[in-house]
């Protein structure tokens, strides 16, 4: 567990924000709305230091801390593929003073893939605001004789199970986008797995696979040496740092969606005047220039949203992850 704190604080608001966490003041919720909020807030990150949701977190969170006039207390609780820190958030006191940062992997695909994670995506949460969307890319080897969706499409159609991709694991979302491209267009491709993206994207760049759904900074320097080409991107819209890449949308298949998210939630029945505040907080900080310039700079697209619109693309990735894995049979390895 890490503890960082944005505002003005001592250890013993630190320590406070540690007790309150504890059963026997867990119960003490008796908080009004009005006033909203007299104490410091936690933002549980179920995650380590140091990743993209630790960006995500660093960059909102002075800002968040500014304008409701009370410290954000970043707390870091990796642990489980983030069902550790998503499950504290769960169980947290529906009072505001506890609120979390959602993930497609926490909410969608580890649990259409795990099953059991210890909560329910669709009842334990009270959605915030979606902050941020970000698409990958489909990259091919120069081997492969291809330069659309389409023509890979034939390719793999004229050689069934002949054509080899890589990702970084099972449930990854590099992985289910291979999937769902496979269940859209009716081909079959060979999975490889890697215990990681970085080792497949070397084996790509290598020839020893023919294709991989990566993050676009993965695999834009090798594009741009030559040594990757890449075909299209996963999400409805096209990248504004690579225009010239269509979608997989408009190659073919209108309904293909599959991208990265993040998003701010909180515990199930928090009170819907609190939602409404952190949400407008939320969609404040978010446009802070230097926030969005920041966020974009590292291949993210900001993305706000009320918390009905965001409960609602919840659900949809909830079921659409869920139905894949069943249809397919996919199990956490």
């Amino acid at each position: 567990m890490k503890i960082r704190l944005f505002g003005h604080v001592t250890p013993a608001v630190a320590a406070l924000m540690l007790v309150t966490t504890a059963p026997a003041l867990a119960r003490q919720n008796a908080v009004a709305t009005d006033g909203y909020p007299s104490r410091p807030i936690r933002l549980v990150v179920p995650f380590a230091p140091g990743g993209s949701s630790d960006t995500i977190t660093r960059v909102i969170g002075p800002h968040l801390a500014e304008q409701m006039g009370q410290q954000v207390v970043l707390d870091n609780r990796s642990g489980g593929n983030g069902a550790l820190g998503t499950q504290i958030i769960a169980r947290a006191t529906s009072d505001g003073y506890t609120i979390g940062l959602a993930y497609i992997a926490t909410l969608a695909t580890n649990p259409a893939i795990s099953g059991d994670v210890g909560y329910d995506p669709l009842k334990d949460f009270s959605a915030i605001s979606q902050l941020t969307s970000s698409a990958n890319v489909l990259a091919v080897h120069p081997s492969v004789a291809v330069v659309s969706v389409r023509e890979l499409v034939a390719l793999a159609k004229s050689k069934p199970g002949q054509l080899n991709y890589s990702s970084g694991g099972v449930g990854t979302i590099g992985h289910l986008s291979a999937e769902l491209l496979q269940q859209a267009a009716g081909i079959k491709l060979n999975h490889i797995v890697y215990k990681g993206s970085g080792q497949a994207v070397v084996d790509l760049v290598g020839g020893h696979v023919g294709v991989m759904f990566s993050g676009m900074s993965a695999v834009a320097g090798h594009a741009k040496a030559g040594k990757l080409k890449l075909l299209a991107v996963t999400g409805k819209q096209r990248m504004p740092i690579a225009p010239e890449i269509p979608t997989i949308a408009e190659s073919g298949y209108p309904d293909f969606e599959a991208v990265g998210w993040f998003g701010l939630i909180a515990p199930a029945k928090t009170p819907k005047a609190i939602i409404n505040r952190l949400n407008a907080e939320t969609i404040k900080a978010a446009k802070v220039p230097d926030v969005h310039k920041r966020l974009t700079g590292i291949g993210f697209d900001v993305v706000t949203s009320t918390p009905e619109a965001f409960a609602l693309y919840i659900r949809n990735e909830v079921l659409k992850w869920r139905q894949l894995a069943q249809k397919l049979g996919l199990k956490a390895q």
